[in-house]
């Protein structure tokens, strides 16, 4: 049976972090593929303010370079809110083949218990969280922890660097780099 990583989140931008977690995954995990899924809504944020073909663009370009890595757009293409729940229900009919492992970041994990349907969700696939020192991996959930290298970059500090003008080269690949500035993201007029 395959064996794919689900990375999912706004990507709004993705960055370098965003690529270690898939790869550090697909390494440790021995997975076959790690699919990233940009959110049309996420239930738990704020509605970006991206447009999610800027956002879509700006995964294609960051995974471009990477054969295991592919782009799943399932969640944008339902519209609105995006429930894991429901995305991972339907990656399950679609695909009745593979096993799917949802890869969340130790923040997430301690949200488990608010997440839609979690129950259910936990029977439908194997969810791994990625450790961060700052956070305990503490569950009641069956969730395999994931070690990986420490890179504190997120998509919120790109944004405000990008805002004041300050650089954002190595957060963000050459590409996704040469997208913000084409398309003037995230700048503060």
């Amino acid at each position: 049976m395959k064996k794919v990583g689900l990375l999912g989140g706004t990507f709004d931008p993705p960055h370098i972090g965003h690529l270690m977690i898939a790869e550090e995954a697909y390494t440790q995990l021995a997975l076959d593929e790690i699919w990233f899924i940009p959110s049309y809504e996420p239930p738990h944020k704020e509605k970006t303010t991206t447009d999610v073909s800027q956002r879509i663009n700006m995964v294609e370009e960051a995974i471009a370079d990477n054969d295991h890595f592919f782009l799943d757009t399932i969640e944008v293409d339902r519209l609105g809110k995006s429930y894991t729940f429901d995305t991972i229900k339907l990656l399950n009919e679609k695909y009745s083949d593979i096993m799917f492992y949802f890869i969340i970041g130790a923040d997430m994990v301690e949200y488990l218990p608010k997440w839609y349907r979690i129950d259910e969700l936990m029977g439908l696939i194997q969810f791994v969280g990625v450790k961060r020192p700052d956070y305990v991996l503490k569950t009641d959930f069956p969730i395999i922890g994931l070690n990986i290298p420490i890179m504190d970059i997120s998509s919120t500090m790109i944004r405000e660097r990008v805002k004041k003008d300050q650089s954002i080269k190595y957060l963000v690949t050459p590409s996704v780099l040469r997208v913000i500035k084409e398309f003037h993201l995230y700048e503060s007029n």
